[in-house]
This record gives structure tokens, C-alpha cells and sequence, in this order.
């Protein structure tokens, strides 16, 4: 069973950075439309995920999410559909990457974010927030997940050979 491990004030506040990073990422550098996103905010919590592992990645996702909701609404009404996926997310990147990370460990964690948790999960969130048909959702998130699949297998590969040259020590403090 997980547990959550205990964190020192340091690495809380670093959590806490990185949350604000993927609140700051996600609502004002990203390129949104109603039902689709593409940005840069997937990459704190690959950080969070790498140094932390899988239950505070998660958090950190979810609080994110839920600030990020609050304080900057860009889908109308806050929706925990959601909040479960970025907790997904988090938990996911964990277990994937934070005790290997190889090419085809980000490969999976990519995968079956893009395709499992953004194109089936979040359509179907997005169809039922809007009551709209999931297909044709479908059709036009396929783009997304297009998109940003690659994105974010070179981007976290790039930030694993960071992680490799420099340490957890440093990415994380």
C-alpha cells in the first residue's frame, strides 16, 4: 500500500512552488480553447513526480488543479471530473518516473496520459459538463493529444538528462 512519506518544510515549499508553476503555466501561458489545452503545464508535476513520487505528485496536481480553478477559471464552473484526473496524472508520473526514468518508462506515463486520462477521461468530463455528444468531442481532442504527446515525451526526456546530470537534489531544492 502507499503511504505518504514524510516531507521536510523544505521540500513542502518546494511542492508549493511547483504548484503555483503548473497554476501559472496552465492559465496564462498555455493555448485553450473550451475544450482543448496545449501548454507547458504537465511539467511541474513530472518535476513534483521525479523528486517526490507518486502520492505527493498527486497532491500536488490536485491542489493545483483546485487553486487553479478557483482563482482562474477558464471552463466556467469547477468541475471535479477534473481534479480526479490531475490526481491520475500525478500518480501516474510517479509511478512511472520517480525511481527509473527510461525512455520507455516516459513513453507509458505519456501514453496513457495523452490517450487513457486526456482523450477518453477529460472528453468525457468535457461531454458531460456540456452536454455534448462524446464522438465528436473526440474527434477534435485527437489534435490535442497529437500535439502534446510528443511535447511531452521530449520535454520530460530532456528534463530526465537534467535530473541525471545535476541530481534530484537540484531539480527539487
Amino acid at each position: 500500500m502507499f503511504t505518504v512519506p514524510k516531507l521536510t518544510t523544505r521540500e513542502i515549499t518546494t511542492l508549493g512552488l511547483l504548484v503555483a508553476l503548473e497554476i501559472v503555466l496552465a492559465r496564462f501561458c498555455s493555448i485553450q480553447a473550451w475544450n482543448f489545452r496545449i501548454g507547458f503545464s504537465f511539467l511541474p508535476i513530472a518535476m513534483a513526480a521525479i523528486g517526490f513520487g507518486p502520492i505527493p505528485a498527486a497532491i500536488a496536481a490536485t491542489v493545483a488543479d483546485v487553486l487553479g480553478a478557483i482563482l482562474f477559471p477558464t471552463t466556467g464552473a469547477y468541475f471535479p471530473g477534473f481534479t480526479l484526473t490531475a490526481f491520475l496524472t500525478g500518480a501516474l508520473f510517479g509511478l512511472c518516473l520517480h525511481r527509473r526514468q527510461t525512455a520507455g518508462r516516459i513513453l507509458v506515463a505519456v501514453l496513457v496520459n495523452q490517450l487513457g486520462l486526456g482523450l477518453l477521461l477529460n472528453t468525457v468530463w468535457l461531454s458531460i459538463m456540456y452536454d455534448s455528444p462524446v464522438l465528436p468531442l473526440m474527434a477534435t481532442r485527437i489534435v490535442q493529444c497529437a500535439v502534446l504527446g510528443p511535447i511531452q515525451f521530449i520535454t520530460i526526456g530532456a528534463l530526465v538528462r537534467l535530473v541525471s546530470r545535476y541530481g534530484k537534489k537540484a531539480l527539487i531544492s
